[in-house]
């Protein structure tokens, strides 16, 4: 196409920016540092916020629910205080001292030190149906009757009979999945573990975990507080230690915090070192180093305005952006220092290199740019900001080279520096630019069988729901946190739904048991429990007929019973003189469970999961047995906590999925034929992208690798970074007067340099300790390796191929031209 293109014209003024930044670079400068000091002033309050809740739009139900729930309730989760190594009564007395002083804390709410089982076992058969209650006093009756007759010395029984059974086994197990007995408990009054040598408290923290400056600051207070205490009384090798949602949210904070310090430094030193070896000169290593800086601080104060925080996954990107702003510098500053050989002046280089090698960085960066955009359509948080600030990062990368490079390349000119000349006819891309044009069509052959052999197992590839997959479960907090739900019988986490009124924690607490029944032993939920449910319904009826069995039960003798039912004959006897009680009756620490902080008003129901509610197909399970509850006034309720935020996270990256994948297709191919103005040398620039993409999901399959709702942003970040190495290449092949061997082992280096310097930033995260940020580095790098070959193997050896044959075929105006080694090299554009 001839230059009166808007493409053209677009690469002329490209050239004539470059070089009015070359003519003037102090004021380039300036402007540069005046950008760059507004991005450091507005970046300089980043944090990461790593909440699940963060991740999700405000107007998710899921996140209004919690957000209420952390209002009335102060969040769900505990600070649990463990004490260890020390024998039972020592540990008893460790609680004992301990729960009444830690309750004083000015962050605590109260503490949870032991078990309501004697409470419970007290007054269990409140619990218990009128129905079930006179069914137990007829056998009683009958029991009372036969002793009556044994009793009376006239009477003679014909046949000897068993006495009537006092075992009531077949009623008490009609109630054992009940709230009072799932929170009563097996284990005895304190949450003790003989055989691990463990007891746990729970603190009720006033704030929320969801806060981490608040979690620093409850936590620290316990720890101070346990610090200045004397352990020593209770055993030699007794200690303490703190685990529980507060602690477990610091602890993963700080790996993930690590991980990003030492993935952006790792990156930094990587890149340094490639760029030293790439060009065997410092100051060229400055020279690309510079804008890149500069761009990365313009990025992250447009962060600092836009969001004033980062997430898991925006986090890293700052190693992500530099090796791709890199890219860019290798193109850019590798061509003008190969017409600085051919003898061009600094001016004439700079503007024919932002002409032709900038436009087509400007291309890539928009290709990228816009790939990432597709992303910013997700109602997914974390993919809506990532890809919003990977775009504004790439587009402000290709100003930033063009603002500040060609300002630096005019100084280092006029004090007479001049690069160092590659030798293009050398090296292993030299070799490979030699070898492909003698055996373009085995390696055509070869890379085609393995692209379909890989290809044909991508079906293979499966999504891993499982969150704990995504943690660092490594960490002494989490080991210990497992741990707790045995000691408690039950999960130490559970969702809640809020009620306004006692009815409606009644009726909440009955559509969800009459759910658990429905679903018989598929049923995700374990139990539910409610302060209104805990205080059952006509106790005054129960206790008159509790009175009368309490009457007929002192007049059995106990010796007259089977030795296996004696004790509870005893306690039976115990239990009918027990009477009836509300809400305040309640063990403080159990009541207190079920009630809002200070100053908020209505009640909870707790739902007790029975699957891991870190397992997200189970989570998927539960949270639709315990959604939408259909109140008798119309409305609708729903259980609120972070299972139910993970939930929603896994069915929107589920459904979006592949919605985001093919606009990121689309888009990256109607950018490239706009602005490559070529339909064909769209869908050629585009073909090394899709086949690598493709072979990479086959070989996930084939290494057992999964995706997982985090390293599913690294196939379209693949697409909108690899496809420039094609856009580089047949730009190139398209100038007037270009040979294949020459133009490849040119581009060929650079492209090899850019992916790598892409790949660097990825490349840091595999060293992370955090799984889900080592997920995407591992799952990014093997993509990165799967596209070089492709495209500095298969994808040069294609176009070889197709020369060849439209040379045999086509006319002479569409016949390739002979490069000056004899070799073919691809008809212009």
């Amino acid at each position: 196409m001839s230059d009166t293109r808007w493409s053209g014209r677009f690469e002329a003024a490209m050239g004539s920016l470059a070089a009015r930044s070359h003519q003037r670079p102090w004021v380039a400068l300036f402007v540069t540092l005046v950008l760059t000091g507004l991005g450091t002033f507005f970046a300089r309050d980043l944090r990461l916020n790593a909440d699940l809740a963060n991740l999700l739009p405000k107007s998710f139900q899921s996140v209004q629910d919690l957000e209420k729930l952390r209002t009335r309730f102060g969040g769900m989760g505990n600070v649990v205080v463990a004490g260890i190594g020390a024998e039972p009564e020592q540990l008893k007395q460790f609680v004992d001292d301990m729960a009444p002083k830690l309750a004083t804390l000015s962050e605590i709410r109260f503490v949870n030190a032991q078990r309501p089982s004697q409470f419970f076992d007290e007054h269990g058969l409140y619990y218990v149906d009128l129905p079930d209650l006179k069914t137990i006093e007829e056998r009683i009756d009958a029991r009372f009757a036969w002793e009556k007759e044994q009793a009376n010395p006239l009477f003679v029984r014909l046949e000897e009979e068993a006495p009537p059974s006092l075992d009531f086994s077949d009623i008490q197990k009609k109630y054992t999945g009940g709230a009072n007995m799932r929170l009563a408990g097996q284990g005895g009054l304190y949450y003790l573990d003989p055989q691990e040598r463990m007891v746990v408290m729970l603190l009720k923290a006033k704030g929320s975990s969801a806060d981490l400056g608040y979690s620093k600051t409850v936590i620290t207070q316990v720890e101070d507080y346990l610090a200045k205490q004397d352990l020593s009384k209770y055993g030699p090798g007794f200690r303490t230690e703190i685990t529980g949602t507060f602690k477990k949210k610091i602890d993963q904070q700080a790996v993930i915090t690590g991980d990003l310090a030492r993935a952006s430094t790792l990156a930094l030193v990587l890149l340094l070192a490639y760029l030293i070896f790439h060009f065997r000169s410092g100051l060229s290593v400055g020279l690309t180093m510079v804008p890149v800086i500069a761009g990365l601080t313009w990025t992250y104060g447009f962060v600092g305005i836009a969001y004033g925080q980062v997430n898991l996954l925006t986090g890293f990107l700052a190693a992500v952006l530099g090796g791709l702003g890199v890219e860019h510098g290798i193109h850019l500053l590798g061509r003008w220092g190969t017409l600085r050989s051919e003898g061009m002046t600094s001016e004439e280089a700079v503007r024919e290199t932002f002409r032709h090698t900038g436009f087509s960085a400007l291309i890539s960066a928009l290709v990228a740019a816009l790939t990432f955009l597709s992303l910013s359509w997700s109602e997914f948080r974390a993919f809506h900001e990532f890809g919003v600030i990977a775009a504004v990062g790439m587009m402000v990368s290709v100003a930033s080279y063009l603002l500040i490079l060609p300002a630096l390349l005019g100084l280092v000119s006029r004090w007479g520096w001049v690069p160092r000349e590659h030798q293009s006819q050398s090296g292993p891309m030299a070799m490979l630019a030699r070898f492909l044009p003698r055996r373009y069509r085995a390696v055509v052959v070869v890379i085609g069988v393995a692209l379909v052999g890989l290809i044909s197992q991508a079906y293979r590839v499966s999504f891993n729901y499982d969150s704990t997959k995504l943690d660092d479960v490594s960490l002494p907090s989490v080991r210990l946190d497992k741990r707790i739900d045995h000691i408690l019988g039950y999960s130490a986490t559970p969702v809640v739904v809020l009620t306004d009124t006692e009815g409606m924690e009644r009726e909440v607490v009955k559509q969800l048991q009459a759910r658990k029944e429905k679903f018989g032993k598929d049923s995700t939920i374990d139990f539910v429990g409610a302060l209104e449910d805990l205080v059952p319904q006509h106790q005054e009826e129960k206790h008159a007929l509790l009175q009368a069995i309490h009457k007929k039960l002192q007049r059995i003798d106990p010796e007259r019973v089977e030795k296996a039912q004696r004790d509870d004959l005893l306690r039976a006897v115990k239990m009918t003189s027990a009477k009836p009680f509300v809400r305040e009756d309640l063990p403080v620490g159990l009541r207190r469970q079920f009630e809002p902080a200070a100053g908020q008003k209505g009640g909870v129901v707790l739902v007790y999961a029975n699957v891991s509610l870190s397992d997200g197909v189970g989570t998927r399970r539960f949270t639709k047995e315990v959604r939408n509850l259909q109140m008798p006034d119309g409305s609708q309720v729903s259980a609120a906590g972070e299972a139910l935020i993970l939930a929603d996270i896994l069915d929107m990256v589920a459904s979006e999925g592949p919605r985001i994948l093919v606009a990121a297709v689309v888009s990256v191919f109607l950018a490239m034929w706009l602005t490559l103005g070529s339909l064909r040398n769209a869908v050629i620039c585009m073909l090394p992208t899709l086949l690598s993409i493709a072979a990479l999901v086959g070989l996930m399959a084939i290494m057992g690798l999964q995706f997982n709702y985090l390293n599913i942003v690294v196939i379209p970040v693949l697409i909108g970074t690899t496809v420039d190495a094609g856009v580089h290449l047949i730009e190139r092949l398209g100038e007037p007067g270009a040979d294949f061997t020459t133009v490849y082992a040119e581009t060929g280096r650079a492209i090899t340099g850019g992916l790598l310097t892409s790949a660097i930033g990825f490349l840091a995260l595999v060293f992370a300790k955090h799984p889900g940020l080592n997920s995407i580095g591992d799952l990014a790098n093997l993509g990165f390796a799967v596209n070089m070959v492709i495209v500095l193997v298969g994808f040069p050896a294609l176009l070889l191929l197709v020369d060849r044959w439209r040379n045999k075929h086509s006319s002479a105006t569409s016949t390739p031209a002979s490069g000056d080694d004899g070799t073919e090299r691809p008809a212009e554009s």
